[in-house]
């Protein structure tokens, strides 16, 4: 990916257009159509909740190309050796802990490879800490002591205002690494020299100022998209099959074994076979079936392709023809 590039597509307008003054975040402001829910019945305020939830999808479907060309940043970073940070506070720092947790057992992935950094440490994951997302010295020291060069960091504000994030992408930048930010706000100014912005308006929320509503829902749609999409690019996938894992034990083992019977459509017999001779590795062993070929082919195969099933199965193909 040629990074220039990928920075003028990502953001909408270059920092000479950036707004001069305070714009108040379309999640603070009052919202016309909830205006009674303290008059509606249960099913009424549940319905209100609904309706308002039910415009999160299209918000988010108007980001997908500020969004893919974060992906694609992402995807270059962990190509290349380096590391994913999520920088959050409150809601959205929550939201990145879980994400980035959730992605180790699905995809098998190194612990460190996405990295969660949450205002306030762990304490905040379970109780408000009071002024944590105002500590700028915080945020830069964050960043200071983990990132490097080429790595890639992600913001995540619903206001697009918040100090600790601020402050921990200018401090990336500093760094040499690539930056992004999720905001909820896009009239809100933005550091000049970020590389991708991803400004979703998920409108006034149904309780004015609760961002764990429509602009949390937002986020987490946005996280699960940004880290699964990142990881389907890295081959951690074949087809919409999780085939990065390893069985190293029973569970694990009938799991491998449904995914590759799913995926093969050979028998319980055949692929349990082929899962021991690829020592319980579920990529080499779909190579091994998909392609007919023996373990150390598909070990090279998957070698030579970084990976990806599908494409370590077209280079056996090719080869044979």
């Amino acid at each position: 990916m040629e990074v220039g590039a990928a920075s003028r597509r990502g953001l909408g307008h270059s920092s000479a257009t950036l707004p001069v003054v305070h714009v108040e975040s379309p999640t603070e402001q009052r919202n016309p159509r909830t205006v009674d829910i303290d008059k509606m019945s249960t099913a009424g305020i549940l319905s209100a909740i609904n309706a308002e939830d039910t415009r999160v999808p299209q918000a988010v479907r108007a980001v997908l190309p500020q969004l893919a060309t974060a992906v694609d940043y992402a995807a270059e970073a962990l190509k290349n050796g380096h590391r994913v940070h999520y920088v959050g506070a409150g809601t959205s720092g929550r939201l990145a802990v879980l994400d980035a947790a959730e992605l180790i057992p699905t995809f098998n992935i190194p612990p460190d490879w996405f990295v969660a950094h949450h205002a306030g440490g762990e304490r905040a994951l379970r109780h408000a800490v009071e002024n944590a997302e105002d500590d700028e010295r915080a945020g830069a020291a964050e960043v200071d002591s983990t990132v490097v060069a080429g790595d890639f960091v992600l913001g995540l504000t619903a206001s697009g205002r918040t100090p600790y994030v601020l402050s921990a992408l200018r401090a990336a930048k500093r760094a040499g690494a690539g930056t992004g930010l999720i905001s909820g706000n896009p009239g809100a100014p933005f550091p000049p020299d970020l590389d991708v912005l991803v400004a979703v308006d998920t409108g006034p929320e149904t309780i004015a100022g609760s961002t764990r509503m429509k602009a949390g829902t937002a986020q987490k749609i946005i996280l699960t998209s940004f880290s699964t999409a990142t990881m389907v690019k890295l081959g951690r996938t074949y087809s919409n099959l999780m085939v990065s894992m390893r069985a190293t034990n029973a569970k694990l083992r009938g799991r491998t074994l449904r995914i590759l019977r799913e995926a093969t459509g050979m028998s319980a017999q055949d692929c349990d076979a082929a899962l021991t001779e690829a020592d319980g590795d579920l990529k080499v062993a779909l190579v091994r079936l998909l392609a007919g070929v023996d373990v150390t082919t598909a070990v090279e195969a998957l070698v030579r392709a970084d990976g990806h099933v599908r494409n370590a199965l077209d280079s056996v193909r090719a080869r044979a023809s």
